[in-house]
């Protein structure tokens, strides 16, 4: 596959992604109607729905994940057609993330009380951030990705007392010992 044509289907699938979440019911932006590009950890209502916020780390480590499961599953294609695989796996978590099913599993297991789900631009952004994650892994030593992954979930554990680790485990299997630290 040409890589015009892949990045084409790539732009492709984000815009489905998004066409999908607005036809989900899913706002295309905040509601308080205005765009930042980071929202800090005590703006909890901003949360998943701008450009980037603490959560943005969790997707450039997704990227690392799908970058070395594609990887290895699919050597033979290249980094390209592993990156669509990579792009419709996070899309598809997108859209599962953001049903009303994964909505209030994570309001009744996690500390997100509030949560209302991501505006669309936040999960296209969140796809594009685990891009970034993917190219990333793709162009540096295995030792640096892991090192980053280390330093992102460690620095989001110390800031918001979560990460992307906390954030599957509590998903899954709900600890109320960590629910308690997490709410301070």
């Amino acid at each position: 596959m040409s890589r015009r044509k892949c990045f084409l289907l790539g732009f492709a699938l984000i815009a489905a992604t998004a066409v999908l979440l607005l036809a989900m019911g899913r706002i295309p932006i905040c509601d308080c109607g205005y765009v930042q590009f980071w929202t800090p950890a005590d703006d909890l209502a901003g949360s998943s729905q701008h450009i980037a916020d603490w959560y943005t780390f969790s997707h450039v480590i997704h990227g690392f994940i799908f970058y070395w499961v594609l990887w290895l599953a699919f050597r033979r294609h290249t980094v390209c057609e592993r990156a669509l695989g990579a792009i419709l796996i996070e899309a598809a978590w997108e859209i599962v993330e953001n049903s009303p099913w994964i909505i209030d599993r994570y309001r009744e297991a996690t500390i997100a009380v509030g949560y209302t789900g991501d505006s669309v631009l936040n999960s296209v952004f969140d796809i594009l951030w685990m891009l970034a994650g993917f190219v990333f892994a793709w162009r540096l030593p295995v030792w640096v990705t892991v090192l980053t992954a280390i330093v992102f979930e460690l620095l989001a554990l110390w800031v918001i007392r979560d990460n992307l680790t906390l954030n599957v485990l509590m998903l899954v299997y709900p600890v109320d010992a960590i629910r308690i630290w997490q709410g301070g």
